[in-house]
């Protein structure tokens, strides 16, 4: 045989032989996202270009350029994001999702008359657990389309919103609304906290779901019953999901019924700890800043939503300077009227630029931040989601970055927040599961979730039309 092909067969087979011995080497995981600009929200705020990101039981095990996620692992499900940005999945701090069920319903009225003649009534006589599930399939179809992959939501048959939320993949902390008049689910508040028990021990642990009790705010709910909210949560360490200091109404009369701020009232009867998620909390007076900073308390903001019911302008920027743990939300579509946290973090910039009349506050970063990694520590989970780090849960977003509204490229936070659209999301990773690929929801069939939406929207319309509230 000729030495020089003798030669060349040789390097051939050793070749091929390292190759597949390096492939045999190379650990298995269930997913690799590869390619594209990754967006941490780490502690240092890293940014990878052409970055890689492994994936194995629900969790990220490897994160950095992609060369080297390429050489040490492999899997048969991959996702190609080359020439997009991946970022953490968003999280949605506040809102009532079945609610979207009543998008439009009501606008353009101040909260008290909105809740009073409109959305209470409503529910009065609407609201069960078919049109619970119907409006979360809904809700969690938006969402997905959006990029949102955690919410905290506050509702009624909050198990069913559970059960619904597990079903389509997303994470979610549900709290099971505790209030002092009948509602749709449990007519006393004895029935309400059997409830709630039954439902935490059903949930608690879940990989997705964590549930939480809802005591939805100090106006609405005794001291007795307050502080048996918070005896529960310290017994089975559930979550309180709570609304604190919304308008300046609740603040007065919360006032010259206890003498205190609804901040320092909650603190009087021992309710607030490191467990509490606070909503809202566009009025706080004196010191109550610091008592929730001392508390441990996580706060989100819903600016549109506040905006659009006038109910004025939380100081975000001065919390965010005393350190509170702030996130954001967007409240329940029939108060916003969507459940879009894109447009949340634009408003959120622009709101206190003009609001403090300083350019500089609420930067595009902070911004991107309130709907990940602050957002995370606000629901009190930034060790599990909120950046994409070694060790945390794989809630992951693929963002198309060649729409005509992201053209040219300069800075990523400022394209993220000010440029970026709920239709620009075009894959959604939660917990290392793909539940939306190439734009196509996998886990709800979009077509069946609108014509039910549709069927409940004529069936709203005739139960109103009897009390003269119905458009």
């Amino acid at each position: 045989m000729n030495p020089f092909l003798s030669a060349f067969i040789c390097v051939t087979v050793m070749t091929t032989l390292s190759n597949v011995t390096a492939q045999t080497r190379r650990q298995p995981v269930d997913l690799l996202v590869l390619g594209g600009t990754i967006v941490t929200m780490d502690e240092t705020r890293r940014i990878i270009d052409d970055g890689g990101i492994a994936v194995s039981n629900s969790r990220i095990i490897a994160i950095g350029p992609r060369a080297e996620i390429e050489s040490r692992y492999t899997s048969r499900q991959r996702v190609n994001a080359s020439g997009k940005v991946i970022a953490p999945g968003l999280i949605n701090g506040h809102t009532h999702v079945p609610m979207v069920l009543f998008r439009g319903l009501a606008d353009d009225l101040d909260l008290q008359e909105w809740l009073t003649k409109y959305i209470f009534p409503a529910e009065a006589k609407n609201v069960t657990e078919e049109f619970v599930r119907v409006g979360a399939r809904l809700g969690l179809a938006e969402m997905i389309r959006g990029g949102t992959t955690t919410y905290c939501d506050m509702y009624y048959f909050e198990d069913a919103i559970a059960d619904e939320t597990a079903k389509a993949g997303v994470r979610g902390v549900l709290g099971e609304t505790i209030i002092d008049f009948p509602v749709a689910d449990n007519k006393t508040n004895a029935e309400g906290m059997a409830y709630v028990e039954k439902f935490v021990a059903r949930w608690k642990g879940h990989d997705l779901i964590v549930p939480a009790i809802a005591p939805h705010a100090p106006y609405t709910v005794s001291e007795e019953h307050l502080k048996a909210a918070r005896a529960f949560s310290d017994r089975t360490g559930a979550p309180i999901v709570t609304h604190i200091a919304e308008t300046k109404r609740e603040v007065d009369d919360m006032v010259k019924a206890k003498g205190a701020s609804p901040v320092a009232y909650l603190d009087r009867i021992g309710f607030l700890n490191d467990r509490v998620i606070a909503a809202h909390m566009v009025w706080p007076q004196g010191t109550d800043i610091a008592i929730l900073k001392k508390r441990g308390v996580g706060v989100v903001h819903n600016p549109q939503s506040n905006m659009k019911l006038a109910s004025g302008v939380a100081p975000v920027p001065r919390m965010l300077s005393e350190k509170l743990f702030v996130g954001l939300g967007t409240d329940g579509a029939a108060s916003n009227n969507d459940l879009n946290m894109w447009e949340e973090m634009d408003t959120v910039a622009k709101l206190h630029k003009v609001f403090t009349g300083d350019p500089k506050v609420i930067s595009a970063q902070e911004a991107f931040e309130l709907a990940t990694i602050r957002g995370a520590q606000a629901l009190h989970l930034e060790k599990e989601i909120g950046s994409l780090e070694t060790g945390k849960r794989a809630d992951v977003l693929v963002i198309d970055r060649d729409t005509l509204n992201q053209i040219p490229l300069y800075n990523i936070y400022s394209d993220l927040v000010y440029a970026t659209k709920a239709a620009d999301v075009e894959t959604v990773i939660i917990n290392g599961r793909l539940i939306m690929r190439n734009r196509r929801l996998l886990t709800l069939n979009e077509t069946s979730v609108k014509a039910d939406a549709r069927i409940f929207r004529d069936k709203i319309l005739r139960s109103l039309s009897t009390t003269g509230l119905a458009k």
